[in-house]
C-alpha cells in the first residue's frame, strides 16, 4: 500500500513522484475503575493496541475517531481533548503513519470487539498485556504521566 502521486517538477516540468504518510487517528479512553480501553488485532501487525485507524478521505480528525472507537468497542465516544501527534516514521511496521492521538470518554457500557478487533477490553495501567503493537505503550506512557500529572494539581 502506497500512497503515491505525480506532481509536476518545478524546475523541469516533468512528473516527479511524491509520497506522503498515512493520517491515521488512536483513541485513549480510561476509566479509573477499569484501566484504560484496548484491542486485540485480528489483522496484522498482532498485539493490543489503543482503538484507531485511518482517516477517510473528506472526514475530519475527529470524526474519524469516533467512528474508529464505535466501529472497534461499540462504544460511542466523547472527545475531550488532544494527547498528542505521534509521527516516528517507524511506528507501524506497515508504512509511514502519523497518528493524532485523542483523549476520549464514553458512558459506562461495556466494550465488545467489532472490525478490525477480535477483543476489547480494560486494563489497568499497571497490567497491560506484553505485546502492544505499534508505538501505543509510549503513548500509554505519556497518558499516564499526563494522567497523574492532574490527580496532583486537582483540588
Amino acid at each position: 500500500m502506497s500512497r503515491a502521486f505525480t506532481t509536476p517538477c518545478p524546475h523541469c516540468g516533468q512528473g516527479v513522484g511524491v509520497r506522503n504518510p498515512f493520517p491515521t487517528v488512536d483513541v485513549v479512553l480510561y476509566r479509573p475503575q477499569s484501566g484504560i480501553l484496548l484491542i486485540e488485532r485480528r489483522n496484522p501487525p498482532y498485539g493490543w493496541a489503543l482503538p484507531g485507524g485511518f482517516i477517510d478521505y473528506g472526514e475530519s480528525a475527529e470524526q474519524a475517531a469516533c467512528r474508529e472507537a464505535l466501529e472497534e468497542t461499540g462504544l460511542v465516544v466523547r472527545l475531550c481533548g488532544l494527547l498528542g501527534v505521534y509521527s516516528d516514521p517507524g511506528r507501524d511496521p506497515r508504512f509511514h503513519t502519523i497518528s493524532i492521538v485523542y483523549i476520549a470518554e464514553a458512558d459506562n457500557g461495556e466494550p465488545c470487539a467489532g472490525d478490525d478487533a477480535k477483543n476489547a477490553r480494560f486494563f489497568p495501567l499497571h497490567a497491560l498485556p506484553p505485546d502492544i503493537a505499534f508505538d501505543h505503550r509510549q503513548i500509554i506512557t505519556d497518558f499516564s504521566q499526563r494522567a497523574g500529572a492532574y490527580e496532583h494539581t486537582a483540588p
